[in-house]
């Protein structure tokens, strides 16, 4: 067909202007020849000649050429005829091929010359996916899927561009295949679509998923080889066939292949049996496990996936992760252990608002059970329960006032509230929130703080008016030695101004001004050191300024918080001079002590001599083997005796108690039993007790035993209670003396119905010299009693003695059954 239309084309080129116009020329002499004969005729001259020879020329060539032209219109009619006949042919199977092409679900895309547009004819299904318009069907994108589309941008740009066969299996995006087959045809780059059904389709999808999955498996293959983590494949057999480079590493090999040649094995031999053995009821192992890796140990999270063909396994490193959640587990620990011990009530909830933890504080605070707590009740379930238990404070609209409340969880900023409880708590209350959702809520009691507030405001006030009532100077200067606070006294005693210290003037300013000529110069640079100094000891100072004028002010330096120095000021000028009074009355005194203590001492000594040769020039008359004696001078000599007896006994009892005073005096401790040193003292009395016709009781229970004490003291106590039982008891009255144990104590008892004690004379019965007459009785010396409370103190123990007007005395002597002995001498 196209050779045809080549022919009829080079007829037409055939066929010049010039003999179009000769044609014509020809056709007008034919059609009036009678006008050109007449014209021959009456030309006749040469001129007119020769130019009708010429015309006759002209004409014969144009008949000539009429003719040749007339037989070359014959021959192209006839070929053009020829021709149809062949183009009505060609058409025919053109229309028999394209309509073939259009029954095999296929379609064609042909390229000329460039810049050409294409031709594109055949049909495919809609089914596939792809337009009928022809533009639509061009645009590949639009109905290809973008690997697909690309893949065949590339196939068809070598194919124009260099003659590139390609046969490829594109994915529609209706999810079908087809096959796309690029050739070069006679200078035609000729592109065929056809859709693919049947096993044409499933081979052509397997073959794509082949593709991607290769592609897949591939990609996967290089991630896995530069992993990090281990990764392992095994057969069947559990042999190792594929490690990647982090395997090669932690088993130590030199690489991939070394580690498959020594079959290393990065878990233990127990590891890979717990797999082996997980493996029989579930295909996929997942556990924690530990590995030795470069000789340290290290936790791995093994995931091991079993198949008919073998196993695949991977190892991530979780030490850091261990170590972390452990370090965090001993710190969330330890800050439930801190919260626990805070006073202060803690809750957090979270995003769900509920109760994920809370201290022992909160618990105790609004009195929640644990079980309660440890169920993760919501907000709104605590906020009842603590309504119900009278644990919040009264409202007069409940909801609105948690909805209030919770509103916290919407903000972004922490909220406080106060709550003032019906039981008088007042609590302020934080809601802190999270910034991963949820809230914190800190409940912290502030009943004692502000009640410690109030007691502290008023405390301030009463510390001020105190102050300023002070006879005490105050004043505290600042780190800066700046005053900072004082008191009216502190500007009486050095006779400052109010506006002056009203500027806080510095402690130099104040130092020049209290300064006077003749002051001791060395206490006012000590002061100014200490005020203002920078000394980090800082020491506190106590001294006395004796001034020029007389006055004398004791002054004490004390250091305080933040730098500050307090200064307190006593005017000690009418102290000074009494305490100068007092040391020499006190001196005085002491030397008229020691003047006694030497009188009583040399008296005492001077009269214990002669009173012994009385005592016994007294006995040696009333023995009757000296010579007789009448009845008048025996009765005298008895009085002698008794006298010089008991004179004897005061000079005995006043060197005791100088030997006590001089501190002297030492106890011969020793065994004493109690039972026999009492009837020992009672029979030494018998006859004073037999005079008076009084009745002695002995109260010893059996087996009282013995103590350790000085047995002469003991007897020497005993003897002046009793003594002074029988001196002050009535005729026929009645005397009792016990003793019993008491713990580590060893008590004796001695009491009287005698007329007693009165009150105003129980205070000073223990002072030496200290006597009163009681009923008919006349006072002693007033030592006996001094004497037993300085012999009880020196063993440790202690007298007591109940008396009062009409009933009687009772003395008590409580002594350690083990004593200490005082280290001076009781007073």
């Amino acid at each position: 067909m196209r050779r045809h239309r080549g022919r009829k084309t080079a007829i037409r080129a055939a066929r010049p202007l010039g003999a179009v116009l000769l044609t014509t020329l020809a056709d007008n002499a034919l059609a009036q020849p009678e006008r050109a004969i007449q014209a021959f005729g009456t030309a006749v001259n040469p001129s007119q000649l020769v130019s009708l020879s010429a015309l006759v020329g002209v004409t014969g060539f144009a008949v000539w050429a009429v003719i040749a032209m007339m037989r070359a219109r014959q021959r192209a009619e006839t070929e053009s005829g020829e021709l149809r006949g062949e183009v009505a042919r060609l058409k025919a199977v053109a229309d028999r091929t394209e309509a073939l092409f259009n029954g095999d679900d296929q379609r064609f895309v042909v390229w000329g010359a460039p810049g050409e547009a294409p031709t594109v004819t055949g049909h495919m299904p809609a089914a596939c996916g792809a337009p009928a318009d022809r533009g639509a069907f061009l645009a590949f994108g639009t109905w290809l899927s973008p690997d697909s589309a690309a893949e065949l941008d590339r196939g068809v740009g070598r194919l124009r561009e260099r003659g590139e066969p390609f046969t490829a299996d594109l994915a529609t995006g209706a999810g079908r295949m087809v096959e796309a087959s690029g050739r070069t045809v006679g200078g035609y780059a000729v592109l065929r679509f056809r859709d693919l059904t049947g096993d044409r389709q499933a081979r052509a999808e397997i073959e794509a998923r082949y593709r991607r999955l290769s592609g897949e498996v591939e990609a996967m293959r290089s991630m896995l080889s530069a992993a990090p983590m281990p990764i392992w494949l095994r057969d069947a057999d559990g042999k190792l066939v594929w490690v990647n480079a982090a395997y090669a590493k932690a088993v130590e090999a030199a690489d991939e292949r070394d580690a498959l040649l020594r079959n290393l094995d990065l878990l233990d031999s127990g590891s890979r049996a717990t797999i082996v053995n997980a493996h029989r009821t579930d295909s996929v192992f997942i556990r924690r496990l530990p590995a030795v890796v470069s000789g340290s140990r290290r936790i791995f999270d093994v995931a091991d996936i079993a198949s008919p063909t073998g196993s695949a396994g991977i190892a991530v490193d979780v030490t850091v992760i261990e170590e972390v959640r452990a370090t965090l587990r001993r710190e969330i620990e330890f800050n439930a252990r801190t919260l626990d011990q805070l006073a202060t009530a803690v809750a957090i909830f979270d995003r769900d608002r509920r109760l994920v933890s809370y201290n022992a504080a909160y618990r105790s605070l609004f009195g929640l059970d644990t079980p309660f707590l440890e169920s993760r009740p919501d907000e709104f379930t605590v906020l009842d329960r603590l309504r119900a238990g009278r644990k919040l404070p009264e409202q007069a609209d409940f909801r609105t006032w948690r909805t209030e409340l919770l509103a916290a969880y919407q903000s972004l900023e922490t909220r406080e509230h106060w709550w003032h409880m019906p039981d008088g708590q007042s609590l302020r209350v934080l809601a802190n929130p999270n910034p991963q959702g949820g809230m914190t809520w800190i409940y912290e009691n502030v009943t004692e703080r502000l009640d410690l507030e109030s007691r502290y405001n008023s405390l301030m006030q009463v510390q001020g008016e105190t102050l300023d009532h002070l006879a005490e100077g105050v004043a505290v200067f600042g780190s800066d030695g700046r005053l900072r606070l004082s008191n009216p006294a502190f500007a009486r005693i050095w006779g400052l101004e109010d506006d002056f210290l009203a500027g806080r003037p510095h402690v130099a300013r104040i130092v020049a001004a209290c300064r006077r000529t003749g002051d001791d110069e060395t206490l006012w640079t000590r002061f100014l050191s200490c005020v203002a100094g920078l000394d980090e000891s800082r020491a506190n100072l106590n001294e006395r300024m004796e001034r020029a004028d007389g006055t004398v002010v004791d002054y004490a330096a004390i250091p305080l918080p933040n730098g500050q120095t307090m200064v307190t000021f006593v005017d000690a000028t009418d102290s000074a001079r009494v305490a100068r009074a007092l040391v020499e009355r006190n001196e005085a005194l002491e030397a008229a002590d020691s003047l006694k203590n030497a009188f009583i001492q040399h008296v005492s000594y001077e009269l214990r001599s002669p009173l012994t040769n009385i005592i016994g020039f007294t006995q040696l008359l009333a023995d009757s083997g000296v010579g007789p004696l009448n009845p008048k001078q025996r009765e005298y000599t008895g009085y002698i005796m008794s006298s010089s007896t008991a004179l004897l006994a005061i000079v005995n009892d006043i060197l005791d108690l100088a030997t006590i005073d001089a501190g002297i005096m030492e106890l011969d401790l020793a065994t004493v039993d109690i039972a026999r040193t009492v009837e020992s003292v009672a029979e030494g009395l018998q006859d004073r007790i037999a005079e008076k016709h009084l009745r002695l009781d002995r109260s010893i229970p059996a087996g009282l035993g013995e103590f350790v004490a000085d047995g002469r003291r003991i007897r020497q106590i005993l003897f002046n209670l009793l003594a002074n039982a029988v001196t002050f008891s009535e005729d026929g009255g009645r005397i009792t003396i016990s003793a019993a144990r008491n713990g580590d104590m060893v008590e004796f008892t001695v009491s009287d119905d005698g007329p007693g004690i009165p009150e105003d004379f129980i205070g000073s019965v223990f002072d030496r010299f200290a006597s009163r007459s009681r009923g008919e009785a006349r006072g002693g010396a007033g030592l006996g009693l001094s004497l037993v409370r300085s012999f009880v103190e020196l063993h440790g123990g202690t007298v007591e003695i109940r008396s009062g007007e009409g009933r009687g005395v009772t003395v008590v002597c409580r002594l350690p059954a083990s004593p200490g002995i005082s280290a001076a001498a009781a007073e």
